[in-house]
């Protein structure tokens, strides 16, 4: 059980992670997996998606890989599925972003030159990385002392 609750935040933190991501690049969220205020987004085919962006008229679709993702079969048909999709209106191609923990990140780079050539170019992988960042506070603690 304890196990579970780690894994559900670890995801929780994992499309957070790439939902700033989504907002590096200048797309605002749609829609997006395991949030609070947003709502879900619907499965793409057969495919869940973990976010949904927009730019102006370029949309974005984003989802995260785990282990168990990484290593299945059908990854490449997933990937080359969610790549090639275009927008109703104008058929523009929507740009898929891939977000994949750094320990995996050459062995999905090194998937993704199994992708078709046309579609790659759609792809954007990103790592994700949980960095804590230091405070003020953590300095302080960890000097030694000169005068007392």
């Amino acid at each position: 059980m304890k196990q579970d609750l780690v894994m559900i935040i670890s995801e929780r933190k994992s499309i957070d992670l790439l939902v700033s991501e989504f907002w590096r690049l200048g797309f605002l969220t749609l829609s997006r997996r395991l949030g609070t205020y947003l709502p879900e987004p619907e499965n793409i085919g057969r495919f869940k998606v973990d976010a949904i962006g927009r730019q102006k008229e370029k949309y974005a679709i984003g989802i995260t890989l785990s282990k168990e993702e990484i290593f299945s079969s059908d990854l490449i048909e997933k990937i080359n599925f969610l790549a090639s999709r275009k927008t109703r209106s104008s058929d523009k191609p929507i740009l898929l972003l891939i977000g994949v923990h750094d320990i995996y990140f050459k062995q999905v780079k090194e998937i993704l030159l199994n992708v078709d050539e046309k579609f790659r170019k759609n792809i954007k992988l990103t790592r994700i990385v949980e960095e804590r960042v230091k405070s003020r506070r953590d300095n302080r603690q960890t000097q030694q002392v000169i005068f007392s």
